[in-house]
């Protein structure tokens, strides 16, 4: 009896421990999740399709063990920069969609969506976008199909660009530019019109 509890107990030990390997691999840890809980909580929808995907959000979130992890589920968080400078902000042409949409993508081993959102940005338009000095600004969230039967819950992030042409490298869509507000709101993805009226408008509140 002694034996078989023993054994047990080493069983799930060793799965807690492979657990919090693959966690911290991710970001996963408990002041990351509850950040970003938080962060989407807090959150004051746009329009009714972010309303939705605040709870959609939170629902899946609550539901995965791994919820950064593109490979342990095909329910997984995204980070996305909403990219903004001098000229207006920065969209890029999808490559494989053919659709305009912000920067962003999968988020890698160890980081956290708003690291990933920067890193994405870096590597699909070449800019070295920042986040504000104050720290990451969450301005949107919306759950939508990704490719390979993906359901993305994405994390969308304010960044600054500089004065800069977009270049992206070779392997990425080199549709990458510049577009004034209007410009913007009138080609951009049906899910991406919300959030650049509302960071449009926050702006030139600002201003």
């Amino acid at each position: 009896m002694k034996k078989s509890g023993y054994v047990r107990y080493r069983r799930d030990a060793g799965a807690r421990r492979i657990q919090r390997l693959v966690a911290s691999r991710y970001g996963d840890d408990i002041e990351t999740r509850q950040a970003i809980r938080n962060a989407v909580l807090a959150r004051v929808p746009v329009d009714g399709r972010e309303a939705g995907s605040l709870i959609a959000f939170i629902e899946h979130f609550d539901r995965l063990d791994h919820p950064f992890s593109e490979h342990a589920d095909v329910v997984h968080v995204t980070g996305s920069s909403i990219v903004v400078g001098p000229r207006g902000v920065v969209l890029h042409r999808h490559k494989r969609l053919g659709i305009w949409l912000q920067p962003g993508g999968h988020i890698e081993p160890g980081e956290s969506p708003w690291e990933g959102a920067r890193r994405e940005t870096l590597e699909e338009t070449g800019l070295e976008a920042m986040h504000p000095s104050t720290g990451p600004e969450l301005v949107h969230v919306d759950v939508h199909p990704g490719p390979r039967g993906h359901t993305h819950l994405d994390l969308r992030y304010l960044l600054h660009a500089p004065d800069a042409d977009p270049s992206p490298p070779a392997d990425e869509s080199p549709d990458a530019r510049w577009f004034g507000w209007d410009d913007a709101i009138a080609i951009a993805d049906v899910g991406l019109i919300g959030a650049l009226r509302s960071v449009r408008a926050s702006m030139e509140a600002q201003s």
